[in-house]
């Protein structure tokens, strides 16, 4: 099988011009097939509060009122996407860039009301997204062509609703699908040098998290908040067929790739 990356872009990386220009560089100069998934939480936040939107984020996750739907979708499918797409073939890096609903792309459906993790009433997230197929076929086509595919986190339900669907649930979602068809190895990069023991320590990177340590982390509450959702998505992908998940430093692109950086998911 054919090896592909799947590479996930967030954090304050895509909230910074110069690193966000280093990192797309670095992505452009990854051989052979590849997809890019971005975020760009930050940057909708602040376009929020320049229109006096609220935003309200539980255990890590956006709630999506129609207002916000809005502004995602301008600032995700439109701002940050079209630019990342720019950057990489100003570096000879042809790429497209798509959201849930270009192709036919990815297909969700509106998330019910749910409980939260950390206890409570029921939580509707709005108009947020959760994955129910990732059209493979599609993705094939541009891949064999040698067109990168850059993703935003927007899907689609197939009724004409637009949703607000996690970056990460994205990167996870289109490994697992392609990993049918590819050997897929997911990276998630962002500002931090993988998971950390101490959060305010980026030296102390845990090299290795199977599920029994990664349940001993959250009791701890040495793993919380937006890292939870990251690594649910990290382990539902290896369960799932993806043959290796790294999380790391978006500026050491290279060594996460050759394993000489960040912090492995394993199964074992």
């Amino acid at each position: 099988m054919k090896k592909l990356y799947v590479i996930k872009i967030g954090g304050n990386i895509i909230d910074n011009e110069e690193k966000l220009a280093a990192f797309i560089k670095d992505f452009a100069a990854v051989k052979g097939l590849k997809v890019l998934v971005h975020g760009g939480g930050k940057l909708a936040s602040k376009l929020a509060a320049d229109l006096g939107i609220e935003q309200q984020m539980i255990d890590g996750r956006r709630i999506t009122d129609a207002a916000t739907l809005k502004i995602v979708t301008m600032v995700y499918a439109g701002a940050i996407n079209k630019n990342v797409v720019a950057q990489l073939q100003a570096h000879g890096c042809n790429a497209i860039g798509l959201s849930g609903a270009d192709g036919n792309a990815i297909k969700a459906h509106k998330r019910p009301p749910v409980i939260s993790p950390s206890g409570g009433g029921g939580i509707d997230y709005g108009f947020v997204g959760d994955v129910d197929s990732v059209n493979t076929q599609l993705l094939q086509s541009l891949l064999e062509q040698n067109i990168a595919v850059v993703l935003a986190p927007i899907t689609h339900d197939g009724h004409g609703l637009l949703l607000n669907t996690n970056a990460d649930t994205i990167a996870q979602e289109a490994a697992k699908a392609l990993s049918s068809i590819y050997d897929v190895e997911l990276i998630y990069s962002f500002e931090k040098s993988g998971v950390l023991m101490n959060a305010d320590d980026d030296s102390s990177v845990i090299s290795t998290i199977n599920p029994t340590y990664y349940q001993e982390l959250k009791e701890k509450q040495i793993i919380f908040a937006g890292m939870i959702p990251k690594l649910d998505n990290a382990f539902a992908a290896i369960n799932s067929g993806v043959s290796k998940v790294i999380i790391g430093k978006a500026e050491q692109l290279q060594q996460l790739i050759t394993g000489e950086a960040g912090t492995s998911i394993v199964n074992d």
